[in-house]
């Protein structure tokens, strides 16, 4: 929880630092330039921390409520179906994307053009998000995940309990929420 307030925390004095290195009160083009290197060095930080955020928050209210199954009947099982050949078959090619080397998130999004979920693997919190999709479901691949409880060699382990553990129940009002 102390890494999660830490993003909270900081995507907060990166908006307010953007407000006041941007405040430009001159009608002279090009005043204000003295921060504008701070400006584009926080700008990008903004969206490692921002996203650092909002996965988390994801991640947690998956298990909210206590472990669920998936609905076999429900509207993601019936896209998950179309989609892959079974639900068995997007699983285990969810864990294997889920056990790529390096840190960063494996996740479900959703794309609203075309109306598809897609397996994502976004390196950190922010570089490979896909345009315009919704993530709905995010299992955190940062060593801090799991290392402690796991250890390095655990990492297959970890992915198995998150399923375990997951609230299905939320993936799918996350799905909903992303598809009206």
């Amino acid at each position: 929880m102390k890494l999660y307030s830490g993003y909270v925390k900081n995507a907060n004095i990166i908006l307010a630092k953007i407000d006041e290195y941007s405040a430009d009160t001159s009608p002279v083009v090009g005043a204000g330039e003295e921060h504008a290197y701070a400006l584009g060095e926080i700008r990008r930080r903004f969206s490692f921390e921002f996203n650092g955020m909002r996965n988390h928050e994801i991640y947690f209210k998956h298990f909210e409520g206590g472990s669920t199954t998936l609905t076999t009947s429900g509207p993601l099982a019936k896209v998950i179906t179309e989609e892959w050949p079974s639900y068995e078959a997007w699983l285990k090619r969810f864990k294997n994307m889920a056990m790529t080397r390096g840190i960063g998130w494996a996740m479900v999004v959703y794309d609203p053009n075309s109306k598809r979920i897609l397996n994502n693997w976004v390196d950190e919190q922010h570089l490979g998000q896909l345009s315009s999709c919704i993530p709905i479901l995010a299992l955190d691949m940062w060593e801090h995940s799991y290392v402690a409880d796991y250890q390095p060699s655990g990492k297959k382990q970890y992915i198995e309990d998150f399923f375990e553990n997951l609230n299905w129940q939320n993936v799918e009002e996350n799905f909903l929420n992303a598809s009206r």
